[in-house]
């Protein structure tokens, strides 16, 4: 019997398997082991875990089935044909999280810092392919430096490789992103074609170029997590859609978030049996909602009566607070929640704002969720900053979302709905299947008080008390063209409620649209607003 890399090799005159079957579990326990005691320690004292632990907290316990263990890379040149670890440090192969199938890879920073190179990046390539072909979500777990320097050209190949395959994927399984340390370069866009992307404080961070090179051609000193950490692209740059201050309850977002989605667009999120009965009454919503159009409220408080236990996914939490998007049950089925928060910015749709709904109005179309959405929006927000920004052609990918989606859309109107931002929040000019409406509703092209303004200008200006006269004509075009019943008496709203009722009312909705079929024009894609 020989010894390589220390492991002991069966002798050729062995006549049976033992002595083979004793190599293969000693080459698989150095395979599984990594690359040193030390290089674990290292990983762990940065307060990461390693590429193994964290599957382990990802996939149910024993499910794990690893593909292309024994891979080894092939380059020659900088010392790397005297180091060949196996894997090539990323960790690729499929398990379940609460019994359904998931894919997943995660870079082994304890091997080139995980760092990619040709036969990393094969694998990875490999493990797409598999998770497309079974119609399965796809998890990766980021802790990498980038392209392998000492493999050149071959390392940008394989980036190449998997944006082709994120991009493939887009729409057909759930993708997600979870980054446990540094990204940069190229490599953060992979993430950023994924569906969702989870990050950790301190420990992870997103970016193009770095604080050195941000300084040498800048002149500008910041520090990695201050340019690209979880709270920057949490709050400021709307790149990341979750931040946690540790990895165990990041990657136990993951499997909560799993829990909320379908295997793929061919299927519907797992329904849950549900304690909370579907026809409960929330006669607290009476007085959560201030008829005071200018009055704040929470709207989160609103959500919470009418979902599940009050239980819901909030998406980019942080980010363009003044719109709320979330994923709920309603009597057990997945939902997918856009609603204005009167609490921020009184709740009015700008660039960020769009932005962040238009994207969760895709992705709960690609993936079979229906659409609830709770208007009170005052309008877009006025500003030289928006309109320089762009706010037509941002605005309009939410518009555009909601028109292309097929999905069941429902929305209620609990106070204000006013001018363009109300067409564009799904209501039922745009397809709407149901819209409901609150007695409390304003549905309108402006304010009274704006409108007043502009249709009665020259009574206001020539009466002998401008103020009163003003008073008169709001209240006058109030009891004209905005009462409760106004949009309803001309079809445009579908129904007028009870609050307390509408828990009931949507859900027996939703039951009713569930087998709802669209049928759309022929094309290869559309080309939405950018």
């Amino acid at each position: 019997m020989t010894v390589v890399d220390n492991i002991p090799r069966a002798s050729a005159e062995a006549t049976d398997a033992h002595g083979p079957v004793a190599e293969l579990h000693a080459v698989r326990a150095r395979a599984a082991a990594g690359p040193s005691e030390r290089a674990t320690e290292a990983q762990h004292a940065k307060g990461k875990l390693t590429a193994r632990e964290r599957i382990e907290l990802l996939l149910d316990p024993g499910s794990f089935n690893e593909v292309e263990q024994l891979r080894r890379h092939r380059a020659t040149g900088f010392g790397l044909e005297a180091k060949k670890p196996y894997t090539d440090g990323v960790i690729t192969g499929w398990g379940t999280v609460e019994g359904r199938t998931v894919f997943v890879y995660a870079h082994d920073f304890r091997i080139f810092g995980g760092a990619l190179g040709e036969a990393h990046a094969t694998k990875i390539h490999k493990i797409m392919d598999m998770a497309i072909s079974a119609g399965a979500p796809l998890v990766s777990l980021n802790d990498g430096a980038g392209a392998r320097i000492q493999e050149g050209v071959s390392a940008l190949a394989g980036y190449g490789g998997i944006f082709q395959r994120n991009t493939r994927a887009s729409g057909v399984i759930p993708q997600i992103s979870v980054m446990l340390g540094p990204c940069a370069g190229g490599a953060a866009y992979s993430p950023a074609l994924t569906d969702f992307v989870f990050m950790v404080r301190e420990t992870s961070q997103m970016f193009i170029t770095g604080p050195d090179v941000v300084k040498a051609v800048t002149g500008e000193e910041i520090t990695q997590n201050g340019l690209g950490g979880a709270d920057v692209h949490a709050e400021t740059s709307g790149v990341a859609h979750f931040a946690y201050d540790d990895e165990e309850t990041c990657i136990a977002e993951v499997r909560y978030l799993l829990s909320m989605l379908p295997q793929n667009n061919r299927s519907c999120p797992p329904p849950v049996a549900s304690d909370d009965r579907a026809d409960r009454r929330s006669e607290v919503l009476l007085d959560l909602v201030p008829t005071d159009g200018n009055r704040p409220y929470d709207m989160h408080q609103v959500i919470e009566e009418l979902v599940d236990d009050g239980d819901c996914l909030e998406i980019h939490e942080r980010w363009a607070r003044n719109i709320i998007c979330a994923l709920a049950r309603m009597d057990g089925q997945v939902v997918g929640i856009v609603a204005n928060q009167p609490q921020s910015l009184a709740g009015v749709l700008d660039i960020e704002a769009s932005e962040k709904a238009a994207r969760f109005v895709q992705m709960c179309d690609a993936f079979n969720i229906p659409i609830i959405t709770l208007l009170d929006v005052p309008g877009f927000l006025p500003g030289v900053d928006q309109e320089h920004g762009g706010i037509i052609r941002h605005g309009a990918k939410l518009l555009y979302a909601y028109c292309n989606a097929t999905v069941p859309r429902i929305s209620l109107i609990l106070r204000k709905a006013y001018g363009g931002a109300y067409i564009v929040m799904d209501s039922q000019s745009i397809g709407a299947d149901l819209t409901y409406a609150w007695p409390t509703n304003e549905i309108a092209v402006m304010g009274a008080e704006g409108a007043a303004n502009v249709i009665f200008r020259r009574q206001i200006a020539e009466a002998e008390d401008p103020e009163a006269m003003r008073t008169r004509m709001v209240k006058e075009y109030k009891a004209e063209l905005m009462h409760p019943y106004y949009a309803a008496e001309r079809g445009l709203v579908d129904d007028v409620i009870d609050p307390a009722d509408t828990r009931q009312v949507l859900i027996a909705s939703l039951a009713m649209l569930r087998t709802k079929h669209a049928d759309l024009p022929f094309r290869k894609h559309g080309n939405p607003p950018q």
